[in-house]
């Protein structure tokens, strides 16, 4: 594949992830792009097909994934999500940085892939820290803050695994964490920057 490295972001929910993408997209404007997933749910009223996912079936998908057409996959409520090769060779042929927000799971299936990213973990500082961040959404269930916490807990554990991640960054100051960040991603910028130039 060509172009400019893929980054793989990944951590819990809660972590401050969306918070430093935002930022990232604000200031580096036409540098990074999304893929688009595929799935096998049918559309919501609004979607748009090959805009907000690649609506397809189960067997179509299956056969793809048997013959190693994504990079990664996983099944939710009972439908197939998953990021073709293609979708993000689309991303890095028009010169931008693919950004692929993925689960921990999704970050092993990948490293079994020849895409080569750069792998970020976005951590908070504590699993009490993060309940605080959850509930002071005020916008999910008991239910549902148990499950991210627990989901946490793993991922804040398996984070550490040696040559899982290139870098992680502990998310207890917004502006050190975005330094960071940046600084991990300086290298790719820098060349999608210099392309826009040329």
């Amino acid at each position: 594949m060509s172009g400019p490295r893929p980054v793989v972001l990944s951590g819990p929910s809660g972590a401050g992830k969306s918070t430093l993408l935002k930022k990232l997209l604000k200031d580096y404007k036409g540098v990074f792009g999304f893929s688009v997933s595929h799935t096998t749910r049918d559309p919501r009223p609004g979607e748009v097909d090959g805009k907000d996912y690649h609506f397809t079936n189960r067997e179509a998908m299956q056969e793809d994934i048997d013959t190693g057409e994504f990079i990664e996959t996983n099944e939710f409520s009972g439908n197939l999500y998953g990021t073709s090769k293609c979708a993000v060779q689309d991303v890095r042929a028009k010169g931008l940085i693919c950004i692929l927000d993925v689960d921990i799971a999704g970050v092993r299936h990948i490293k079994e892939t020849d895409l080569d990213p750069i792998y970020v973990s976005i951590q908070p500082p504590s699993i009490e820290v993060l309940e605080e961040r959850l509930r002071g959404r005020a916008t999910e269930t008991e239910e549902k803050i148990q499950s991210r916490l627990e989901a946490a807990r793993i991922d804040m554990e398996e984070c550490n695994e040696p040559g899982l991640f290139d870098i992680v960054i502990v998310n207890d100051d917004l502006d050190e964490s975005y330094e960071k960040l940046q600084s991990v991603l300086k290298e790719e910028i820098m060349r999608v920057q210099d392309g826009i130039k040329s």
